[in-house]
C-alpha cells in the first residue's frame, strides 16, 4: 500500500559566530557584525502533492485503485477520490468474503474476486482537469467485465462535473456527434472483423448511441477542449472477443452549438 502526500523540510540558519554567540578572535568589526546578524533562512519550496496508489490482495479479493498527481493536487478532488477508494474497497472485501462463505456451504470452488480503478488524465487544461478512468470487476462469473468513467473538476467553480454537463441536453450532444461516431466506429469493426460492417439490423451491426457510453473531453491545443472521446464496453459495440472501442471525434461547429452557453468559451473547433 503507498500513499502520496505532502512532505515539509525546514531549514536552520547558522548565525556567524562562535559557540559563545561572539566574534572570533581577530574578527574585523565588519566581520564581528556580520557574523551576529541572522542569516536569513534558504526558502524551500514544497514538493508537488503525489498522486495515490493502493493494492491489496488476499485470498478472498485483489484490489487496485489509483489516481495522478495532477488530481491529487486539487484538495476537493482529492477527497472526492480517496472517498470512493475507501467506498469500493469496502464494497469489494464484502461482496467477496460473502462471496467466499457462500461457496463454501454449497461446496462450490471459489475464484477470488477482482476490483481494480485507474484514474488517468485525458488532458489539463487552465480552467479544467479532464480525467478518465478503466475498471474491471470480476466476480466469480464466467469472465471478468471492464468498464469506464470520466469526470471534470472546474477549476473555477471548484467542483467535479461529467462531460455531459457541459451540454444542453443529452439529446443535443447525440445529434452533434452521432454521425462522425458511427462512421469511425464502423471502420475500427470493420478492421477488427476482417470485412466491412453492413448495418444489416443484425445484432452488432447498427451502431449506438453515444452518449449511452463514457464520454470523455480532450485536448490538442493544451488551452481549450476541441476533442471528445466516446470508450464503449466490450458487448456494447460488439462481442465480448472483440474488447472495448475508443472513438475519438473532432469539436466542430455544431458540437459548439449544442454546449450550455456559459462552458463556450471552454471549447474550440478542431482545424
Amino acid at each position: 500500500m503507498r500513499y502520496g502526500g505532502w512532505v515539509a523540510i525546514m531549514a536552520l540558519a547558522a548565525a556567524g559566530c562562535n559557540g559563545w554567540g561572539g566574534p572570533q578572535p581577530g574578527a574585523s568589526e565588519t566581520a564581528s557584525e556580520e557574523a551576529a546578524a541572522p542569516s536569513e533562512a534558504p526558502t524551500e519550496t514544497p514538493p508537488a502533492a503525489m498522486g495515490r496508489s493502493e493494492k491489496v490482495e488476499n485470498e478472498a479479493y485483489t484490489f487496485a485503485y489509483s489516481y495522478p498527481d495532477q488530481a491529487a493536487a486539487i484538495p476537493g478532488l482529492r477527497e472526492m477520490l480517496d472517498q470512493r477508494l475507501d467506498a469500493a474497497k469496502t464494497d469489494v472485501d464484502a461482496s467477496a468474503r460473502s462471496g467466499k462463505a457462500d461457496a463454501a456451504k454449497a461446496g462450490f470452488p471459489f475464484h477470488a474476486y477482482e476490483r481494480q480503478a485507474e484514474w488517468k488524465v485525458v488532458t489539463d487544461l487552465p480552467g479544467w482537469l479532464s480525467l478518465s478512468s478503466k475498471l474491471y470487476e470480476f466476480s466469480g462469473g464466467a469472465h471478468g467485465m471492464t468498464n469506464y468513467d470520466a469526470l471534470l473538476w472546474d477549476r473555477e467553480a471548484d467542483t467535479a462535473r461529467k462531460p455531459g454537463d457541459l451540454f444542453a441536453s443529452q439529446d443535443a450532444l447525440r445529434d452533434a456527434i452521432q454521425a462522425p461516431f458511427c462512421d469511425m466506429l464502423d471502420q475500427q469493426r470493420s478492421k477488427k472483423r476482417g470485412e466491412p460492417v453492413q448495418r444489416s439490423g443484425q445484432m452488432f451491426t447498427e451502431c449506438i448511441d453515444p452518449t449511452a457510453q463514457t464520454v470523455i473531453l480532450g485536448s490538442t491545443n493544451r488551452r481549450t477542449f476541441d476533442r471528445i472521446g466516446v470508450l464503449v464496453a466490450p458487448y456494447e459495440a460488439g462481442p465480448y472477443a472483440e474488447g472495448s472501442y475508443e472513438v475519438t471525434v473532432p469539436v466542430t461547429a455544431k458540437v459548439i452549438a449544442a454546449l450550455k452557453p456559459q462552458y463556450r468559451a471552454a471549447f474550440s473547433v478542431r482545424p
